[in-house]
Order: structure tokens, then sequence, then C-alpha cells
């Protein structure tokens, strides 16, 4: 491979972004100068340059060492986004391990537009044309952990029938209140919704839906417990309002026993669920796909908190 090594002092007319003095040292495209710039062909005063927007005054040494040869592309940019990061994506879905505090659809009375669905929808359409996030399922706003989403509306469709013919694994950390008694179980029960919009457990009707939690402990800590939780339906609040109704509520719940579920230790807006794991049927190629997404730091530091004492 023949480098070529060019360098030149900045002028006054120069002065300005290395980007424009990279081109007229290269005569290259704008593309292939930042693509020289993220492959370190580019140095300032013998130093490396890291941004194409660096600024260079006069009597700067800009050198260029590259291949005549090569085509120098662009680096993907690591995506930064507080309300999500990838955990897996291909072309035709993608899965995200979403932040607590965000809602994952917009509602009929919350003007937030900051919703998860729009920020993926976002990061689909970086550099690329303009694409949306198909929905196929949600979590609460003040839960985190594992959503897939389709990249288009026939990939979302098929995972929406998988979830409704229960297939999907979803599995849940949980911190609750109190120390539960039994090592496992499963909460079995219809629930309704009322006029203020909370569920509640109640009797079959064509106005309740059946919803099915399995779980077992982990961990009984000083005066919570941490347990595993896996869904068979995935009905909303299901897992909040099945754990309140047993007077074991998940901590931080501003809904559900919120007077039990108070803790001093537990000082977070959100509440202390985290889907931790997701496994579907790829639509598209078959393939058994198995997501993982590890426990959040305040539920972490809070596990810990809570060992030290007992």
């Amino acid at each position: 491979m023949a480098m070529t090594t060019v360098s030149t002092k900045v002028s006054e007319q120069d002065a300005g972004r290395v980007d424009l003095v990279v081109r007229d040292l290269s005569k290259a495209s704008r593309s292939q100068v930042r693509g020289m710039v993220d492959h370190g062909c580019v140095s300032i005063n013998g130093k490396t340059c890291t941004s194409i927007g660096a600024t260079v005054s006069v009597g700067d040494e800009v050198s260029l060492r590259y291949d005549q040869h090569q085509r120098y592309h662009e680096k993907k940019k690591r995506w930064e986004d507080r309300t999500f990061t990838v955990a897996y994506e291909d072309d035709y879905l993608i899965v995200v391990d979403k932040s607590a505090g965000s809602l994952t659809v917009p509602t009929d009375n919350n003007n937030d537009r900051n919703t998860l669905v729009e920020r993926v929808s976002i990061y689909l359409s970086h550099s690329r044309k303009k694409r949306e996030a198909c929905v196929v399922h949600r979590l609460d706003r003040e839960v985190s952990g594992l959503l897939v989403f389709g990249k288009q509306l026939d990939v979302a469709e098929a995972l929406i029938q998988q979830f409704k013919q229960r297939k999907p694994q979803r599995i849940y950390s949980a911190i609750v209140a109190g120390v539960m008694q039994s090592d496992e179980g499963t909460f079995r029960s219809h629930l309704a919704t009322g006029n203020n919009l909370d569920r509640y457990v109640a009797p079959p009707s064509e106005k309740s839906e059946l919803a099915i939690t399995h779980y077992r402990v982990i961990d009984r800590m000083f005066d919570t417990t941490l347990v595993e939780v896996q869904l068979e339906t995935g009905k909303r609040n299901q897992i909040r309002v099945h754990f309140a109704d047993a007077r074991h509520p998940v901590l931080g719940d501003p809904r559900y026993r919120k007077e039990d579920a108070r803790h001093e230790r537990w000082i977070r807006k959100r509440i202390a669920l985290h889907a931790k794991s997701l496994g579907f049927v790829h639509p598209v190629s078959g393939e058994e796909m198995m997501l993982e997404s590890p426990m959040p730091s305040a539920m972490a530091k809070f596990i810990a908190s809570q060992q030290r004492r007992r």
C-alpha cells in the first residue's frame, strides 16, 4: 500500500475549518475528507485530528497521510440518545433498551412529543430516508428494558401475532415491598380498567381481561424481595397490579398501593421494574432470538444496600 504524505502551513486565507484545508491538499470530495478524518489520516501540529469540525489557525501545520487509491468511507457514528440504546438491529427489526421515564407511544391526554417510538424513528431516519418505527408492544413510562419494533409494517404485524399467541418470552426483574414467603408462584386473575384508567383485579366479564404472571424469588432482603417475573399474557400494568394485589407492590409505584410501595432507600422517580429478557422468533429468518439487558444501576445499587443491612 503506497502512502502519500502532504503537509501545509495554514495561511491567513486558509484559517478556519480543517476539512477545507484537507480538501485543498487532497483534491478529494467532502465525504472522502470526512472518511480520512475518521481513519486517522489527518493531523494538526503532529496530533491526530478526530473531528471534521476542528478549527485551524494561522501557522498551524496540517498533515495528510493517505493512500490515493483507497476510498475512505465515514465510520458509522455511535448513536447517543437518552431514551434508549440499541440492543439488536437488522434490515427488518430493531430491539432497543428503553430508559425509564420515556413513554413508549403518545397518549390521548399527553402532549409529550419525545416518545420512544418517535426517538427510534429519528434514529432509523438518520443518514437514510425517513422511516417510522412500527410499534409491537409497550412498556410503562417508568419501566426500563427491552422492546422490539418492526422496520416494516408486515414485520411488525408478524411479531404482534406472536405476542397475541403468547409465544415471546418476556422476563422482568422487580424489587417488591416486603419479604415474599413463597419461592415461586403464579398470579392468575382478570383485570379491569377504572374511570381513572387504573387497573384492578375484577371478576371475569366482557369488560375484564385474563392476566397470568409467573414469578420466582431470587433474593429475600432486609424488607424487600428481588423477584424474576415471566409474563404469560401482556396486559397493561399487569405485573404492577398483581404484586400490589398480593400486598407486595413494586417499589416506587405511584399508582398501586403507593403507600406500601414507598421505601426510604428508593429515592428514584422510576419504579423498580426492568424488562431484562426478550425472546421471539425472527419473522423473516425464522431464527430464535434472545436478547438480554443488564440490571439498571439504580436497582443494582439498592439491592447492594439491602444486602448489607441483613
